[in-house]
């Protein structure tokens, strides 16, 4: 006896498959798994109006016929025909969501090349006329070359209809199948005609879609998109620092305040020192960078809610897939350019672990703020202020410089990592376009509200801790009365340094920047407030500000060793905040080991190639 004919439904998620699966099989279904593979198989039994029963499978959802799960691979796997176990369908129901129709084509123009008998399903049309899209079924099936139903699964609207073609398609038998090299120039060239044969369907439009399509055509344009997203980010990194200038000083004269009314409050001693010198000193060096977080973040969801910033991660797919990413690792790496912590805790939104891991271990390459005190001081203290071109600053190149070289280093990075301990292929992603609209005040203003809140908890809090073992290890034990010997050196951290030194003396490192790694491992920023307590204690005129520190970092530093210090800071491990968030996110201490590890044999190998070319260059 022949076995009944089969029928695949087959689309992109959350095209309504399962809706219209359900609607024609009832009660009538099976669930199992395909032969080896943990992928459920939905089967039930169609009867057609003349009595003929026919084995209806519902594949997983897929995007492309270019498999990026083992989901699609499944669903590409049946449809060609190589699926184990599995017949090649007698006939295609593809189901495109009706509202979203030129991203759902691109998947069905696909299957159509296929040379299988395809009908497709326009499906939600009453979810599309309700947001103001209205199309016409006949001049798609026309464009297609397919019957195309319009139905609406979940109220039973078209599926006679559609059975009845069923039964036609089944009756006529299969169609020939075309030779591989010219299914995919069809696929090529059909691909491009899919946003077409959208717009040639279209019969009415809202003004509000046609408004998204205009703004998409610039947005997600090939030239001018990529150019409106780098003016994006320009204008939200110089907002960055041009903005927080006024809240940081007032959050300095806070601490300043803070201090003074504790230090004349508590008596002089241990306590007051830990207070004043661990606790109020270090959070408040953290803390002071908060108004650069906010800004950033206030950006990045004010993009979120207008609907660009899924724009800007389609656009980045492309270069991301290069070294193993996805266009999804954008937001995360993006949001690490404030801090670390919130941007390893954003790649939850990444589904492929492969990828994610990928993310978490490159994301402290990026250029946090707390790095931006050290090249600051740095930068002036070494580079001349002079322009290179007209409104062109040599020390703004520099800056502009590191920012490049950590977004460079995290991309080789991703590339090495994606073809060793990372090892997998990439995920890629497909999404739907959100409408643009508005953003809402409120909305905004929670959304900072948690993230200052995320931020103050888990890196505050960590800061915190951190610092006061740190002022323990510079502060005891107390060289003897007399003796004539400098707390530091005296000190257990300033004995560690000494052991540091040895390490970091072949590229260029001297004790203060060997004293000033111990507490940069609680944040960035801490390793100048490092070096000037060391200057601090050695300076018998006590001598203080930026101008002060910077003059004594030109008496005790040659160029290439503060160039050395500068390639050091772009690739060294994060903060203690970052590899604990790092450890959580990972469910372990594997990773953060590894984490650690890289990025230090990095910083050790960049900073010792940088400071010996220029020693040999003679800098």
């Amino acid at each position: 006896m022949n076995a009944a004919p089969l029928v695949a439904l087959v689309g992109n998620p959350n095209a309504g498959k399962s809706a219209l699966f359900n609607a024609l099989t009832g009660a009538r279904q099976k669930v199992g798994n395909y032969p080896g593979v943990t992928v459920e198989r939905h089967s039930g039994r169609l009867v057609l109006d003349d009595g003929r029963p026919v084995e209806l499978v519902d594949l997983p959802g897929a995007y492309s016929l270019d498999p990026g799960s083992l989901d699609e691979q499944v669903t590409r796997n049946v449809v060609m025909g190589s699926q184990a176990g599995e017949r090649r369908p007698d006939v295609l129901v593809v189901v495109v969501d009706a509202a979203n129709l030129d991203n759902h084509l691109r998947f069905t123009l696909q299957l159509i090349a296929l040379g299988l008998p395809v009908v497709v399903a326009l499906n939600m049309v009453d979810l599309a006329e309700r947001d103001g899209l209205t199309l016409d079924a006949d001049i798609l099936a026309r464009e297609l070359g397919v019957t195309v139903i319009p139905t609406v699964a979940v109220r039973r609207r078209g599926l006679d209809t559609l059975k009845a073609e069923i039964d036609r398609l089944v009756t006529e038998g299969r169609g020939q199948p075309v030779s591989a090299a010219d299914r995919i120039d069809d696929i090529v060239t059909l691909q491009r005609r899919a946003r077409q044969i959208a717009s040639t369907a279209t019969v009415a439009e809202t003004p509000t879609r046609r408004w998204t399509h205009m703004l998409d055509s610039v947005a997600l344009h090939p030239i001018a998109g990529p150019i409106l997203l780098v003016g994006l980010l320009f204008i939200m990194f110089q907002a960055v620092f041009a903005w927080s200038e006024a809240p940081i000083s007032w959050i300095e004269q806070g601490f300043v305040w803070l201090e003074a009314q504790v230090g004349a409050t508590l008596p002089e001693g241990w306590f007051r020192s830990l207070i004043t010198d661990g606790l109020i000193a270090g959070v408040g060096a953290v803390i002071v960078f908060l108004p650069q977080i906010l800004i950033l973040f206030l950006f990045i969801l004010i993009l979120e809610a207008t609907g660009y910033m899924v724009r800007a991660a389609f656009l980045m797919d492309r270069l991301m897939a290069q070294v193993g990413l996805s266009g999804r690792a954008f937001i995360p790496l993006l949001s690490s350019f404030a801090c670390a912590v919130p941007g390893i805790m954003a790649t939850r939104t990444i589904d492929d672990e492969k990828d994610r891991l990928t993310t978490i271990l490159i994301a402290p390459l990026m250029t946090c703020s707390a790095r931006l005190p050290v090249y600051t001081i740095i930068i002036g203290a070494f580079i001349p202020d002079r322009q290179v071109l007209p409104f062109v600053g040599l020390q703004g190149l520099v800056l502009l410089g590191l920012y490049l070289m950590g977004i460079v280093g995290a991309f080789v990075a991703a590339l090495l990592l994606r073809r060793t301990v990372t090892k997998g292929a990439s995920s890629g992603f497909m999404m739907e376009m959100p409408k643009y609209q508005w953003p809402h005040i409120r909305d905004v203003l929670l959304g900072l509200w948690s993230r200052a809140l995320i931020f103050l908890k888990r890196a505050g809090t960590t800061i915190a801790l951190t610092t006061v073992i740190l002022w323990a290890l510079l502060s005891f034990p107390k060289p003897p009365e007399g003796s004539g010997i400098s707390p530091v050196n005296y000190s257990i951290a300033g004995r560690i340094a000494s052991g540091i030194e040895v390490v970091v003396r072949p590229i260029g490192f001297n004790r203060d920047i060997a004293l000033a790694l111990v507490p940069a491992m609680a944040a960035r920023e801490v390793a100048v407030a490092a070096i000037g307590t060391v200057y601090a204690i050695d300076d018998t005129e006590h001598e203080g500000g930026q101008k002060a520190m910077t003059d004594k970092l030109k008496r005790n530093w040659s160029l290439p060793t503060a160039l050395a210090f500068l390639m050091w800071f772009v690739f060294a491990p994060q903060c203690i905040s970052t590899i604990a968030v790092t450890r959580r996110e990972t469910n372990g201490w594997k990773w953060p080991a590894f984490m650690v590890g890289y990025l230090f044999v990095t910083a050790y190998v960049m900073a010792g190639i940088t400071y010996w070319l220029a020693v040999f260059a003679g800098l």
